[in-house]
């Protein structure tokens, strides 16, 4: 089942409640409570330490795990009233404001959250209607999480304009979106009508979205395992190091790697690893003179010399062009 932002919302804050009432519950008894993996529930705890009662940092979660066993340490200190400064209320209202306006948001959720903000508006006083004179804007990816949690939750197709990086190209391809999930960047896990295989795609890079009537049917996969990262190589894949200038920095981002190493120009030193080696060919002529592959030597010439041909036959054909 396709886990989306809201439904981990809503584990976590069960979960608060949850570890309070349990000191020093087990790992496995606390997974198998909530229905997910120990790995699962090991990433939830890395992100409750970073939540608490005040914007400002303060009074936050004191919450860890020696990997067997759960201590809450201050469960009694974020027990107390919460009390917000103006600044703290306007930020929060300006906020639940905003989400209740997001396109796909289900119905019951938005209800709940408007209930909420009134209740927060009562509360607040003065500061609400200073939040009233502010309003937020919500970068494209909130609109593409939105419709993509729809088309899960409805079992619809969805329609993308896809930008891919590597080939520096935009593609349309209708979908069947399977899951949403995190891993450094949001992504939508989907079966894809154009090339017939599972893909994933990342929120920030769909340039259009369009949610269609026909319904999503994926065939029946299972989950990939995504608590070791999104990609994950073997260690006895061969090595490749990339060498990029300020231009290509963006090799490091989209390509998973052992290590990026900065460079006194403003580049990267990026060492990788791949199956294939060969399939990083495309990668060089895609960098130009914003990056070069240094290592393997084989692979390194065989960049250079598809580097050479591909300009002679660019000077080729702009010399026909001028006579």
């Amino acid at each position: 089942m396709a886990v989306n932002a809201i439904d981990q919302t809503r584990r976590m804050l069960s979960l608060v409640t949850y570890l309070r009432e349990r000191p020093g519950a087990h790992v496995s008894d606390v997974a198998r409570a909530f229905g997910i993996t120990e790995d699962e529930l090991i990433s939830d705890l890395d992100v409750l330490p970073m939540c608490g009662t005040s914007f400002r940092g303060g009074d936050l979660l004191d919450i860890d795990t020696d990997g067997d066993r759960i201590w809450w340490h201050n469960p009694d200190d974020v027990a107390e009233p919460l009390r917000l400064a103006a600044d703290e209320a306007t930020a929060l209202l300006v906020a639940a404001r905003a989400v209740a306006t997001l396109p796909g948001l289900r119905e019951s959720d938005r209800q709940a959250l408007l209930r909420a903000t009134a209740k927060l508006e009562a509360a607040a006083g003065e500061a609400a209607g200073a939040s009233s004179r502010l309003s937020v804007t919500f970068e494209s990816e909130g609109g593409v999480f939105a419709d993509v949690d729809r088309a899960i939750s409805e079992r619809r197709r969805l329609w993308l304009r896809y930008y891919s990086p590597a080939r520096d190209e935009l593609t349309e391809r209708e979908v069947d979106p399977i899951r949403l999930f995190a891993v450094g960047h949001t992504y939508m896990e989907a079966w894809c009508r154009l090339s017939e295989a599972r893909r994933t795609f990342r929120l920030d890079r769909v340039a259009e979205i369009k949610l269609l009537d026909a319904p999503a049917a994926p065939p029946e996969l299972e989950l990939r395992d995504l608590s070791a990262g999104l990609v994950q190589p073997s260690a006895d894949d061969p090595e490749v190091v990339v060498e990029v200038g300020p231009g290509g920095r963006w090799v490091a981002e989209y390509y998973p790697h052992d290590s990026a190493e900065e460079l006194p120009d403003g580049g990267l030193r990026i060492t990788l690893r791949t199956p294939a080696p060969a399939s990083l060919r495309r990668l060089a002529l895609r960098l130009g003179r914003d990056g070069r592959i240094t290592a393997p030597s084989d692979l390194a010439e065989n960049a250079r010399r598809a580097a050479r041909e591909a300009l002679a036959a660019y000077d080729s054909d702009d010399a026909q062009r001028q006579h």
